[in-house]
């Protein structure tokens, strides 16, 4: 690796410590500098010593330094792990509150779905997820303590030079070959981790199948845990066997360390201890260069390389992040509008509206135009793939149309407010958001601009027919909607269908204008069905509803229905004149009466409170 790229991973790394504040990190410098200097004190105090005991000297003062620098490394030694813990717990949270502010001030979520922006928000998280990651404040403490470990080593090498020049090279070439050596070797397993990592998630996937009681529940029904752990075993085994392989041959290879470290210091302690022996020799000298000698291979070790190595790929990908994918917090947010309109039913037109998902992707939507009218309920249908779903993702603002744009009242919906005009849209996606949190939550969440309001609750409960479910739990508003959480209950389908209109009917109590509904009644009944359209219609005398619906025999009482075929409007007009028009439409209703008469019926599940 080029030795700019290295300097640059480093920088990266010592940038962080910023944010654990100048006193913490003062402190740690202190802290692991006395560290670092009390193997080359205490050889120099070794040295005092022994001299004065074999010259026959008061030894009270030599022994008083030793003690002084022994119990200062004590101390050190002793503040040195809370205080790097707390430095680097104090990078992990700025990292992490960082990443949040930078996803959350993307007013859209395309870049968020790419898959490079996933990948580099997991690896920048400040959450390892396998054994060679490490967060950016732990790799900052173990650069900064490498830092003023060398400082130890040139103070070693200063002790070392005092008694032969030649001393120093002879002990810290080696050393620093010897680091090299584990470093590379150390290198090669983190990079058969990172390697294994999707044989590893994989054999998680198949562990879960045949083990986890939510997963298992199918596995047991088939008869496929056999199966399962046959998979399990053979993406295990893809993950670990490249790491045995290297462990052996790490351990087999040690003796290059040997034969690196090995001769030369056999060499310069022989000579020391021969030097010492003779007449005029000093045994003192002989165990200040053996301390000192000792030392500069202890810090020369190679323990940090997990530390900064691990945390290195965190902060290129936070790097990158910062720089070319999301933006800085807060930047590009537009001033909030106070428009006296916000509190009427928007007219929204769609004009030569064009979107793809990538560049150079196929369009999902092609030169649409279309209005959405105040007062109006506007259904659309279409096949799967006709752009529908993305329809309404654009108009909520989470994605920008590749050409042609969306006027809210004359203005282009990118030139206003995110946030204003999400007060004014209540949107049902189609994989609506299921929070482990009490009815009462989930259902003013529709609506959380605004302090809860219980009894706006209740009559958007009597509205979507939720109140009679609300009657039926044990806790009524105030119960969990998941069974992990103390006295909750799970769901069906059709319930959760019924929480989430009421979470948009409460929006609608509580000043959103336009209703905008994808598949809201695909887990209900034909009843249930018939009385949520009712409810519908009444909400339009105030507002705007869009309905997008896959049972045509939910929308034939809409004002006005658009067919969308390729992500344009192929038919368009009421259910009698499109029925008229004997087309596309026509005949996708005909196909379905056809099937509702024969019994079929084309709910996706319903069950009752488990």
């Amino acid at each position: 690796m080029k030795s700019s790229v290295v300097l640059k991973d480093r920088v990266l790394l010592l940038r962080e410590l910023r944010h654990a504040g100048p006193l913490v990190v003062s402190v740690l410098v202190v802290v692991q500098l006395v560290i670092s200097c009390v193997p080359a004190l205490s050889a120099l105090a070794m040295n005092n010593l022994v001299g004065r005991l074999l010259d026959e000297a008061p030894t009270a003062i030599a022994f008083a330094g030793l003690g002084a620098v022994i119990l200062a490394g004590r101390l050190a030694q002793v503040w040195s792990a809370p205080v790097a813990y707390l430095a680097a717990q104090r990078v992990d949270a700025a990292r992490r509150a960082s990443l949040t502010e930078r996803a959350v001030a993307s007013e859209q979520i395309g870049v968020l779905e790419q898959p490079r922006t996933r990948e580099l928000l997991r690896v920048a998280r400040a959450d390892p997820e396998f054994w060679a990651e490490r967060t950016p404040g732990t790799g900052a403490a173990a650069q900064l303590d490498l830092i003023v470990r060398w400082i130890g080593v040139i103070a070693a090498a200063v002790v070392l030079a005092s008694f032969a020049w030649w001393l120093a090279p002879l002990v810290i070439v080696p050393a620093l070959v010897s680091r090299s050596i584990w470093r590379r070797q150390f290198m090669e397993h983190i990079e058969i981790e990172r390697a294994g990592v999707l044989s590893g998630i994989e054999a998680d996937h198949w562990r879960r199948l045949a083990l986890d009681w939510t997963d298992g529940k199918e596995s047991r029904t088939f008869g496929l845990q056999g199966w399962a752990v046959d998979r399990w075993r053979e993406k295990l085994m893809l993950m670990l066997s490249p790491k045995w392989v290297a462990g052996v041959r790490g351990v087999l290879d040690q003796w290059q360390i040997a034969v690196v470290i090995g001769p030369p210091l056999i060499v310069a302690f022989g000579l020391i201890v021969r030097q010492a022996d003779e007449p005029g020799g000093s045994v003192a000298a002989a165990a200040a260069v053996l301390g000192a000698g000792w030392a500069i291979l202890n810090l020369l070790g190679f323990a940090d390389a997990l530390e900064i190595e691990g945390a290195i790929p965190g902060c290129r990908a936070y790097a990158e992040l910062c720089t070319d994918v999301l933006p800085t917090a807060g930047a590009g947010a537009k001033p909030p509008v106070d428009r006296a309109d916000e509190h009427k039913a928007p007219l929204v037109r769609f004009e030569g509206v064009s979107f793809s998902y990538s560049d150079g992707g196929p369009a999902v939507l092609d030169g649409l135009d279309l209005e959405i009218r105040p007062g109006e309920l506007l259904a659309i249908v279409g096949l799967n793939g006709a752009g529908k779903s993305t329809l309404i993702k654009l108009l909520g603002g989470l994605y920008a149309p590749s050409a042609g744009r969306i006027t809210v009242d004359g203005d282009d919906l990118r030139d206003s407010d995110p946030q204003g005009w999400r007060r004014r849209i209540s949107i049902v996606f189609q994989d609506f958001a299921r929070y482990h949190l009490s009815l009462l939550n989930n259902v003013t969440l529709g609506y959380g601009s605004v302090p809860t309001d219980r009894e706006r609750a209740e009559m958007a409960a009597a509205d979507s027919g939720l109140d009679r479910l609300v009657a039926e739990l044990p806790q009524g508003w105030d119960t969990p909607l998941a069974r992990a959480r103390t006295g909750g209950v799970d769901l069906s389908g059709g319930q959760w269908q019924k929480v989430v209109l009421t979470r948009a009917m409460y929006a609608m109590r509580s000043g959103a204008r336009l209703m905008v509904l994808d598949e809201p009644t695909a887990h209900l009944d034909v009843k249930s069905e018939f009385e949520v359209f009712h409810q519908l219609a009444q909400h339009k005398r105030h507002s705007g509803v869009v309905l997008i619906s896959h049972r045509l025999s939910t929308v034939r009482l809409a004002d006005r229905i658009v067919l969308l075929d390729r992500g344009r409007i192929e038919e368009s007009g009421t259910h009698d004149e499109l029925m008229r028009h004997d087309g596309a439409y026509a005949k996708l209703f005909t196909t379905q009466a056809e099937r509702f008469n024969q019994g079929f019926d084309d709910r996706f599940d319903e069950g009752d409170v488990l």
